[in-house]
């Protein structure tokens, strides 16, 4: 699908006033007390550091062009029968006291929050945007993984250790892409493609799923905010692999040690099911009985609208996911995260999510054989909790400021007409559902008063946008 996008003329004023009033609504924490920008400060100056050096090995991150919290370096080599991963990850740990200032407003915060006027960090930016973070140039504590692959990109060995790490180069997804599509990747950003690929193929095997739907991306330009879909590259997916990765090598270490906390994920009921083969049969999409939901969704192509449909509408399967603990050797089953088809744990951003920093010290104490420290064991069971509570509210500051955007974007266009497809109905309301419009780049509701024809085109009237009192909604035209 082509990028499409629409920006504001005029004045942005009115859409900031409802980003104001939207965090005042929600509670959103902004400004860091005092004491905890005094005890980052200090533990910015002096980090407890490991004792293994691994700045010789030629790290690089890949993020977006304007990120400065990065969590995660990679280097990439060949070894005989297979491949290396060196992965290394922000070590939060090093600049944290357990209990201290910063932690006790990091478990109050949770997760990072993106709005599109300013970043809500989890840390405070002396630590998440400086001293923690893997810059460019810089030395950095890190948590520092070394995982073997075979040649077809199976894990034979893990290792995990604290390392001190430099990393040569902040890629972009699109610089990366670029370069590894020209021939012009270092050795070590080429291989992406290559171990990428592979564990694609482990993941086939596995059934797990990856959904490559065009998402809605905020953007900035010059002090105004559009809409943009974004479709992955395949540099998104091949670099998500690799943290994929490594979350199945941290639930493998935890599983084995019987201490851990692990990203979960129920397998999608019948009920759910079904209604997807109905959407499917409606959609035209060929889904023989015999055949998983998994490898159909790896057959669409989601630059054709009835394809991106039903990629939309397979993401209601992957609803439901929280986090797991366990301790004393007690492991739950089944415990898979249904997507990743695997055991699964989230380990590699820590500077913007809070259980990560938590699994890294379990996978240490795993490796080590050593006891689990004493903070972490105290802070498990609250842990799921915390992390449910603050993904909710990651999810509503999302959904909402697109909404925000949607609306000022169009709140001078009520009563035009616009065309658009229709990616989802309502079980029990058939004239009622979502369409998707390509341009500009909307997704919102539509009321009618006849059935909706799902997967089909449809002329649609705006009859509400207004930021912070009125959401967008759409009528047949």
């Amino acid at each position: 699908m082509p990028r499409r996008h629409l920006r504001m003329t005029g004045t942005a004023e009115p859409l900031k006033t409802a980003l104001r009033d939207l965090r005042a609504t929600l509670d959103i924490p902004e400004d860091f007390p005092p004491d905890v920008l005094a005890e980052a400060e200090r533990s910015a100056a002096d980090p407890r550091l490991p004792v293994r050096d691994a700045t010789d090995l030629p790290f690089f991150t890949i993020d977006p062009p304007t990120s400065l919290d990065l969590d995660q370096a990679m280097h990439l080599t060949r070894r005989t029968g297979g491949f290396r991963v060196h992965y290394a990850i922000a070590d939060v740990a090093a600049y944290v006291t357990p209990g201290g200032a910063v932690d006790t407003e990091a478990h109050r915060r949770v997760n990072t929050l993106y709005f599109p006027d300013e970043r809500v960090p989890l840390h405070p930016p002396v630590l998440s945007e400086d001293a923690a973070s893997l810059l460019p140039g810089r030395v950095r504590p890190a948590v520092l993984w070394t995982i073997d692959l075979d040649a077809e990109g199976a894990t034979t060995a893990t290792h995990v250790e604290r390392a001190l790490v430099r990393s040569r180069a902040k890629l972009d997804y699109e610089g990366a892409q670029r370069r590894i599509d020209d021939g012009t990747a270092e050795p070590s950003l080429a291989l992406l493609k290559d171990i990428g690929k592979l564990r694609e193929q482990q993941e086939v095997k596995r059934g797990g799923i990856s959904l490559n739907v065009p998402e809605q991306e905020i953007v900035e330009h010059d002090g105004r905010y559009g809409l943009e879909y974004r479709a992955p590259l395949p540099a998104d997916g091949w670099n998500a692999q690799i943290s994929l990765l490594t979350g199945i090598a941290a639930a493998d270490l935890m599983l084995t040690y019987g201490t851990g906390v692990l990203r979960t994920l129920p397998s999608a009921p019948d009920g759910a099911v079904a209604r997807l083969r109905r959407s499917a049969r409606a959609l035209g999409i060929d889904w023989p009985h015999h055949v998983p939901y998994a490898q159909v969704i790896r057959s669409l192509d989601p630059s054709e609208p009835h394809h991106a449909a039903f990629l939309q509408e397979c993401t209601t399967l992957l609803r439901g996911a929280g986090y797991t603990v366990f301790t004393g050797g007690n492991v739950p089953r089944p415990a898979i995260h249904a997507a990743v088809a695997d055991e699964y744990a989230h380990c590699t951003a820590p500077l913007r999510r809070l259980v990560d920093r938590y699994a890294a010290e379990l996978c240490l104490a795993a490796v080590a054989a050593a006891d689990v420290p004493e903070w972490v064991l105290a802070a498990l069971d609250a842990l799921p909790k915390e992390m449910a509570e603050g993904t909710r509210r990651a999810n509503t500051v999302e959904r909402e400021c697109v909404d925000l955007v949607e609306a000022a974007l169009l709140k001078d266009r009520v009563g035009d007409v616009f065309d658009a497809m229709v990616v989802d109905i309502k079980d029990d309301e058939p004239a009622t559902g979502t369409v998707h419009l390509t341009d500009p780049a909307v997704v919102a509701p539509v009321r009618g008063s006849a059935p909706l024809p799902l997967g089909e085109p449809l002329r649609v009237r705006l009859t509400q946008a207004d930021p912070g009192t009125a959401k967008v909604e759409f009528s047949p035209a």
